[in-house]
C-alpha cells in the first residue's frame, strides 16, 4: 500500500482527517501537501514576546512555501497559536518534547532568545541550519550567525540597548534571514469568541457606530514602572469624558489590575469593566471592541497590534524603539534620561501624574 510520510497532513497514530472526512487512500488523495523544509521556533516566553515574534511567520512562508514548522513554548503562550495555519506543530518545554526534537532533523533552527534555557534547547535539536542562540560546552550562550551578535550585545550592554533604534521585528527578520516587510504579527480570533464580543456589546450598549476607547491599565509584574498611574488613568478619563462626549470607555487587566479598576470605576461614571478574570482569548475578544487602545508596553500592545486596532502606546523603562507599531499609533514616554533602564523599579525618581 502507498502512503505518503512527507504529508503536512499524516498523523501516524490515527487516520487523517481526509480520510476520515471522505474515506480516500493516500494514492489517490488530492489532498497531499508535501513537506519540504522542516523549521523549529523556540521562544519560550514571555506571552507578548512570544506572540510579537509570531511576525516571522509570513517571512518564513514566503521563502519557504513548502515548510512546516515546529514552534517550542511554555504552555501559557498555546492560546496564541489557535487558529493560526502558519504553525503546524506545538511543543511545551518537556522531556517528551525534547525527545522528539533530537529525534527529528529540521532543515532550520531558529532561537532568537540568549536565555539559557532556550539556548540549550536549540544546540540538543538536531538542525542542518542554526540561527539566533545556542550553548556551548563551557557552558556560554553564543550566537549562532553573525547576524545575532547585535541582539546579543544588546543584551549584556544597556548603553548599547538604549542605543539601538530598530524595531524587534527587523532584529529578528534579519536575524533568522527573511524581509522584515509584511511581518504583521499574527493572531486570530474564531467565531465563538467573536460572538462572545458581540454579546458582551449588546449587554452593555455598545454600537458599532459608538467610539470606543479602551485602556489597559495594567502591564505585568517585572517591571513596576510600565505601568501608569491609577492617577495618570483617571485624569484622561475625566479628559475623554470632555472632549469626547459620547464616547465609549472600557476597563482592561488582568487579576493585578483587579483592585485599580475598581477604584478608576468608583471615581467615575460611564465606565465599562470588561473584567480582569478572563482567559487569554476572551481578554482578546474583548479588546476587539475597540477603536482605540492605550496601553503600556505589554501583551495587550501587541494582541490590539494584531487585531488591526489604533494603538497609544506608553514606555518607562523598556524600549519604545524595539516597538513596531505598522503605522497605527503613537508612542508617549517622557524626556528622562534613565528612560530603558530595564530596571524592575525605580525608586526615588518622579512618577508619571
Amino acid at each position: 500500500m502507498i502512503f505518503y510520510q512527507d504529508c503536512r497532513h499524516i498523523r501516524w497514530d490515527r487516520p487523517c482527517k481526509f480520510h476520515k472526512e471522505y474515506g480516500v487512500h493516500c494514492k489517490e488523495c488530492s489532498y497531499y501537501d508535501k513537506i519540504g523544509f522542516k523549521i523549529l521556533i523556540i521562544k519560550l516566553a514571555a506571552v507578548g514576546d512570544v506572540l510579537r515574534t509570531t511576525s516571522i511567520l509570513h517571512g518564513l512562508k514566503e521563502k519557504h512555501k513548502d515548510s512546516h514548522i515546529t514552534w517550542v513554548t511554555r504552555t501559557a503562550a498555546f492560546p496564541l497559536f489557535e487558529n493560526n495555519n502558519l504553525v503546524d506543530a506545538i511543543l511545551d518545554c518537556s522531556a517528551e518534547s525534547l525527545l522528539r526534537m533530537q529525534s527529528e532533523t529540521y532543515d532550520l533552527v531558529f532561537n532568537p532568545d540568549s536565555s539559557p534555557k532556550s539556548a540549550i534547547l536549540a544546540t540538543l535539536a538536531k538542525g542542518k541550519l542554526k540561527r539566533g542562540f545556542g550553548y556551548n560546552e563551557k557552558g556560554h550562550v553564543y550566537p549562532f550567525n553573525k547576524e545575532a551578535q547585535k541582539w546579543f550585545e544588546m543584551g549584556l550592554f544597556d548603553d548599547i540597548k538604549k542605543a539601538n533604534i530598530e524595531t524587534y521585528q527587523k532584529i529578528i527578520s534579519n536575524i533568522v534571514g527573511i524581509s522584515s516587510s509584511g511581518c504583521d504579527i499574527i493572531f486570530n480570533l474564531n467565531e465563538g469568541e467573536k460572538a462572545l464580543a458581540k454579546s458582551f456589546a449588546e449587554k452593555h450598549g455598545v454600537s458599532k457606530e459608538d467610539l470606543v476607547i479602551g485602556l489597559n491599565t495594567g502591564a505585568g509584574g517585572r517591571w513596576q514602572k510600565k505601568k501608569w498611574t491609577r492617577e495618570g488613568y483617571l485624569v484622561l478619563i475625566r479628559l475623554i469624558q470632555k472632549e469626547l462626549k459620547g464616547c465609549k470607555i472600557l476597563l482592561y487587566g488582568g487579576p493585578e489590575e483587579t483592585e485599580r479598576n475598581r477604584y478608576l470605576m468608583e471615581k467615575e461614571n460611564g465606565l465599562i469593566d470588561t473584567g480582569c478574570d478572563n482567559t487569554l482569548r476572551e481578554f482578546s475578544a474583548l479588546l476587539d471592541l475597540c477603536d482605540i487602545l492605550v496601553t503600556g508596553d505589554t501583551m495587550a500592545l501587541h494582541i490590539a497590534l494584531a487585531l488591526n486596532k489604533k494603538v497609544i502606546a506608553l514606555f518607562g523603562p523598556t524600549s519604545q524603539a524595539e516597538i513596531e507599531l505598522y503605522g497605527r499609533g503613537k508612542k508617549l514616554f517622557a524626556n528622562m534620561d534613565c528612560l530603558c533602564c530595564y530596571r524592575p523599579t525605580c525608586e526615588g525618581l518622579p512618577v508619571w501624574t
